[in-house]
């Protein structure tokens, strides 16, 4: 399986996160995964530009920069400067999706597009032959913890459907509630990337849950 593993800060010990960017950056981990909310899309707050500018300073695999922010338009050169390599915007969150997504790209950063749990992913028909990567949220985005929503195979089957008839270079990323029950499975319905947050963070040996999901033995 050659599919990356994206361990997300937002399950991370803000008291001791250069410790955790650390770990993550000698585990076999392929990107770091940086949820950024601003209390409007989402009901909750995590963090800015000054923390993806300090991770930058100390990490070594590329950022993985989503924005669960309402018009992200007016922060995209700013998330190029503090450091992001992909940037991902949430389709819900955008009224020109092309323009964002073309910006994203000029900027010289890789552009993802999330659609939320409740989003059929037919809606991205227009925009997948100019997006790189596309985030299916396999729960109500806000908060770590939460349980996987069963019904997202089914999206993300109909999604590598889309993408492989198309021919579309298109990579699939999942995140929420992922961890080592369900990441087989999810690879197999054609996911490339799994983000995972609680499953990294809260286990006793997290280098070894992060091998875990990239090898999946």
């Amino acid at each position: 399986m050659n599919h990356l593993v994206s361990p997300s800060l937002l399950a991370a010990d803000f008291l001791n996160l250069g410790r955790d960017v650390a770990m993550v950056n000698s585990s076999m981990a392929d990107w770091i995964h940086l949820d950024i909310m601003d209390g409007v899309f989402v009901p909750n707050i995590s963090f800015g530009l000054p923390v993806v500018e300090h991770v930058r300073k100390i990490a070594e695999k590329p950022l993985d920069v989503h924005l669960m922010i309402i018009d992200p338009d007016r922060y995209l050169s700013r998330f190029h400067e503090a450091g992001a390599d992909i940037l991902t915007v949430q389709y819900e969150a955008c009224t020109h999706l092309h323009r964002t997504v073309t910006e994203i790209k000029r900027l010289g950063m890789r552009a993802g597009v999330a659609i939320n749990p409740h989003t059929p992913v037919s809606l991205l028909v227009n925009v997948l032959p100019f997006a790189d990567m596309i985030l299916i949220m396999t729960v109500d985005p806000g908060f770590g913890g939460q349980s996987f929503i069963h019904e997202s195979y089914n999206k993300i089957r109909e999604l590598r459907r889309m993408i492989n008839e198309n021919g579309y270079n298109v990579v699939i990323e999942v995140d929420g509630g992922i961890d080592i029950t369900n990441a087989s499975g999810l690879v197999e319905a054609g996911v490339d990337v799994l983000v995972a947050g609680n499953a990294v963070f809260s286990s006793p040996d997290p280098c070894e849950t992060i091998k875990r999901l990239k090898e999946l033995y």
